[in-house]
């Protein structure tokens, strides 16, 4: 199958992990990019880009076209991929935490009629309504119950 897989960038060490599980029992994946590159030209890594985003203020450009290239970027893997899996770890003091770009990235998938995959429970927030009505599979921490969903 092929996974795209979704999730804060603070989440991206786990991503990782998860890909190479995912690719051991056979699946190609993809992740949101591992570096993005500065105003200057410089590379980031994209755990540092999100550190420089959660602290930027609105008028620095580079930061919102890094942050739009990306998400164009990431909607097109969605569109490539059988199936998104949301990688949905606690953060915020949030259990499950699905945010505002995880949002919309299970959006796309929805309309493009891909299955959605959810790592962990869906989390107590004032979106959960939406989230239930895409339907998403809950894994409940295991990956080996996305061969069981095998289209």
């Amino acid at each position: 199958m092929k996974i795209t897989i979704c999730g804060s960038a603070a989440f991206y060490d786990e991503m990782l992990a998860v890909k190479e599980k995912l690719e051991q029992m056979g699946h190609k994946v993809k992740l949101p990019p591992h570096e993005i590159e500065d105003g200057d030209g410089n590379t980031l890594p994209i755990k540092e880009y999100y550190r420089k985003r959660k602290l930027a203020n609105e008028d620095e450009k580079w930061i919102r076209d890094r942050k739009t290239e990306a998400i164009t970027r990431h909607f097109a893997k969605i569109n490539w991929s059988d199936v998104i899996l949301l990688l949905n770890y606690d953060k915020n003091n949030i259990k499950g935490y699905i945010g505002g770009n995880s949002l919309i990235e299970m959006g796309v998938a929805f309309f493009l009629k891909k299955r959605i995959y959810l790592l962990n429970p869906i989390p107590e927030i004032s979106y959960k309504e939406e989230i239930l009505g895409m339907k998403p599979i809950i894994l409940n921490g295991d990956l080996n119950l996305i061969s069981q969903f095998q289209q």
